[in-house]
């Protein structure tokens, strides 16, 4: 029987996501951070594959809202480095973190509940127009396009784009939170706890909206206690206790039990508890 098939007819598109998929788009390497006496990161290193879903995991205290405010700029660290796309950067400010295309998105998803969709959307950076040649005017029209159509890519219903966010419900706000975010054209997006106190069908909601930013090549860091949901969307997962990372897995080649085990027993990866 013959097989017709080429390796060497691969098409571009394949070859060119193979190569994508395989190059990290951030590494944080040997990140330490402490707080006075307090060490809260030591010697922590990170990598997020270009287009990959990566979990962050531990229990409380485990350090991983620190290393994310260090991605961030909201803190520097005290040693290690990053890099991103292949070169060293210096992320001193929040300005820093989104000039290089990096959006996070918070728990308390950091909108105003009695402004409508749109305006959450462009808040802080609003659309604007010449009116008469000479003074500048808000562009609402524009504004409110742009919103549909980054609604509608990421296949969110939120209904009237004129409803204060105080009448949606936790999902559709979680939604506009992800839509505010990627109208940045990120190339990473951190989401903090994403799916807390939601219902069961609006949590599978805003997992699809992550495996849709993922198929459109953002890479995504999920911040998550719930396992469920990690296993469900993530490619590799990384475990920190009492800010030490203790293992990364890939999520294919492991249980929850085993994940679980090492948040809350498991030694560090170094095999050094008492640095």
């Amino acid at each position: 029987m013959t097989n017709n098939s080429d390796p060497d007819t691969t098409s571009n598109s394949e070859s060119e996501q193979i190569v994508s998929r395989s190059q990290n788009l951030v590494e944080m390497t040997n990140i330490s951070k402490s707080f006075g006496g307090l060490r809260a990161l030591q010697k922590i290193d990170i990598t997020v594959p270009t287009g990959a879903v990566v979990a962050i995991v531990g229990d409380n205290a485990a350090g991983k809202s620190t290393l994310m405010k260090i991605l961030t700029g909201a803190y520097q660290s005290d040693s290690g480095n990053i890099s991103f796309e292949g070169e060293t950067v210096s992320i001193r400010t929040p300005g820093d973190s989104k000039k290089l295309g990096i959006e996070m998105i918070y728990q308390d998803l950091a909108l105003c509940p009695n402004r409508n969709v749109t305006t959450n959307i462009f808040l802080g950076r609003e659309k604007t127009l010449l009116h008469l040649g000479i003074l500048k005017v808000l562009d609402w029209v524009g504004m409110k396009a742009k919103a549909r159509a980054i609604l509608e890519t990421l296949q969110i219903q939120i209904g009237s784009l004129e409803s204060p966010l105080r009448k949606l419900s936790g999902g559709q706000r979680q939604a506009v939170a992800i839509g505010r975010a990627v109208s940045f054209s990120p190339k990473l997006v951190i989401m903090d706890e994403p799916t807390a106190s939601l219902a069961l069908k609006e949590v599978d909601a805003v997992l699809d909206l992550i495996r849709q930013l993922q198929q459109s090549g953002i890479s995504v860091i999920l911040i998550s206690h719930r396992l469920e949901d990690v296993f469900a969307v993530s490619d590799s997962i990384f475990v920190l206790r009492a800010g030490r990372m203790v293992r990364k897995f890939m999520t294919q080649e492991v249980v929850p039990d085993e994940v679980i085990r090492h948040m809350f027993l498991g030694h560090t990866s170094d095999g050094d508890d008492n640095d």
